[in-house]
Parts: structure tokens; C-alpha cells; sequence
């Protein structure tokens, strides 16, 4: 079986973990995001694909579910002491180390998919990991600006991680997004998938940056192949992180019926809710997308690939 996901981060990798443990003698190919991408100390920066890398590969820092495990800062540390920042962007001393082959692989002209397989030879992480395009692409969101009037676009990093989305979003938008092309490899790998996978990743910033790539959105809903999401909203709350304040921003509920049809029909063929929401699983399959209420909460690797597994079968039964 051919799989094929879209993923952020640490929802999305510890999804893929799942996901594995119930297939694990699929082919999985993952399609990450890459609008949280930033530069940081003259250096290149790939939350997502780095979370997803370290997670399936063993070295990731598992109660964070980002950086490294046994990490140290002592670089940060002394970059704050030449005055010299971010200090609230938290890259550790074996992260940096990454990021400093990235960059000095892109300055020598590899693209951003050919760096990611080059980096991905280390850690071996039993799937393909492609980043949905090799263009620059940064998400950024519209606040209102602190220090005057008006309103502002911040980095979705500074948004997320040093305000903490303590502040209302007023617009999302993936920058670059429109004109990028999607990396090689993205579009052959869901024309020729079995099934098509939405992990319960945040919809605006995560899985809709990847669906934002042209070409992406169009090949998905065109492969005639199932196409089945799982949840990021459990009881109109996130499960982690602050999907609701973005989803705000796009004029989006944050409840599990709503993300459902912001995909849309045309799009989404199944849709896993927790059973908190099963009162919803009628208001979604009026949408005309088949939905399951099963408990969704990635508390372990037993319930996460259970949860995988619903979402193959939901995907075999759209399938008919």
C-alpha cells in the first residue's frame, strides 16, 4: 500500500509513528510543511521536517516532542551573551548542527528536497520525507502592531513561539506560497498513492500551507484515490497548541464539524472525530464526507495506531 501524508509537526510525526506501527509494510511518503521555515543566525531553519526527521528517527526530545533529546544550549547561551538574538527561538547545540549542514548545502546549490534526503541518510526514518516545495515559503501572521497604530505581519514563529498566539490573528498568509512549485517528487507521489492522509495537524498553518502550494490541492482532489482526515479539534478545543487562534483568523470554528468542511467535499472523502464529538458525525457526512467517531488522543503508540488504522479503514470503506 502506498500512503502518502501531509504533516506538520509534532502532531504529524507522532501520527506517522502510529501510522507505521499499523502499516508497517506500507510505503509511506511524507509531504512536509515548510511555511514555519525560518532563518535564525544566518541559518536555515525546518521545524517541521526536522520534528518529523527526529521523531521517526529516534532523536527527538519526546516530552517536548520537538528539538533534540539530551540537548544542550550552550551556543544559545553564548550568542545571548554577545547580545546577539532571538533569545525566545530555543535551537540547541545538536539542532544547530543540522541547520548548519542545510545551509551550507543549499549555499553549494542543492535544493531544499535533495538537503532533506542527504539529512534523512542519517537518520533513516522508514518513510520518504519530501518538503512540499524547494521555494521559499514563510507563513506569516497579521497582528495588531503594540507599538502603534495599524496592524502588522510577524513571522508565524514570533506569532507562535514567542507570543505564544497571545494575541488575535487578523489574517494567515503562507508568503511565496502562490508562486512556489511543489518539490519533485510530491505530485508523482499522490498521483501514484493508495490513500491520501490528513494527520490531526493544525488545518491553517500545517496541512492548508502544503494544500496552498499549487498544484498540491488539485492533484490530491483529482488522484481518485480516498482521502481521509483525522480531527486536530477534540471537544471545540485543540488537542495541543492554539489551532483555534488561527483558525479564527480564516474565519473557521473551532470545532471538528467546522475543519471538516473547511477541507470540503471536494477534497476530504473521510473525516475521524473523537467520540467526545460524535453528536457532529451527522452535520459532516451532510457535507458529503464519511465520518467515524473513535477516541483520537495520541496518548501512546498502542492508541495512536489504532487511530492510524481507523483512518486506512474509513479510507477502504470510502473506497467501497
Amino acid at each position: 500500500m502506498r500512503i502518502v501524508v501531509l504533516a506538520g509537526g509534532i502532531g504529524g510525526a507522532r501520527f506517522l509513528r502510529g501510522l507505521m506501527s499499523a502499516a508497517p509494510d506500507a510505503d509511506i511518503t511524507v509531504i512536509g510543511n515548510t511555511g514555519d521555515d525560518i532563518h535564525l543566525f544566518g541559518l536555515k531553519v525546518c521545524p517541521d521536517l526536522d520534528t518529523v526527521m527526529y521523531t521517526l528517527g529516534g532523536g527527538i526530545h519526546e516530552e517536548q516532542g520537538w528539538g533534540r533529546a539530551d540537548e544542550t544550549f550552550t551556543v544559545k547561551e553564548e550568542l545571548a551573551a554577545y547580545g546577539v538574538g532571538p533569545e525566545w527561538f530555543g535551537l540547541g547545540d545538536r539542532d544547530f548542527a543540522t541547520h548548519i549542514v542545510r545551509t551550507q548545502m543549499l549555499g553549494a546549490g542543492y535544493p531544499l528536497s535533495a538537503v532533506t534526503e542527504a539529512l534523512c541518510a542519517r537518520w533513516q526514518p522508514g518513510v520518504r520525507l519530501l518538503p512540499m516545495t524547494d521555494d521559499r515559503v514563510e507563513t506569516h501572521v497579521l497582528i495588531d502592531d503594540p507599538e502603534g497604530e495599524g496592524r502588522k505581519a510577524i513571522h508565524f514563529q514570533e506569532y507562535w513561539v514567542r507570543l505564544r498566539a497571545s494575541v488575535p490573528a487578523h489574517a494567515v498568509v503562507p508568503v511565496g506560497a502562490d508562486q512556489a512549485k511543489p518539490a519533485p517528487g510530491v505530485l508523482e507521489a499522490i498521483a501514484d498513492a493508495d490513500v491520501v492522509l490528513f494527520p490531526p495537524s493544525n488545518p491553517v498553518v500545517s496541512v492548508g500551507t502544503i494544500l496552498a502550494v499549487p498544484g498540491v490541492r488539485e492533484a490530491i482532489a483529482d488522484a481518485g484515490v480516498p482521502v481521509v482526515g483525522l480531527s486536530p479539534i477534540v471537544g471545540d478545543a485543540p488537542v495541543r497548541g492554539m489551532a483555534d487562534k488561527v483558525l479564527a483568523a480564516v474565519g473557521v470554528e473551532s470545532t471538528a464539524a467546522a475543519v471538516a468542511k473547511h477541507y470540503g467535499s471536494g477534497l476530504l472523502d473521510g473525516w475521524l472525530v473523537d467520540t467526545v464529538d460524535a453528536g457532529v458525525v451527522e452535520e459532516v457526512e451532510a457535507a458529503g464526507i464519511r465520518c467515524r467517531a473513535i477516541p483520537l488522543m495520541m496518548t501512546d503508540l498502542k492508541a495512536t495506531a489504532a487511530m492510524a488504522a481507523e483512518a486506512l479503514a474509513l479510507a477502504e470503506e470510502v473506497r467501497g
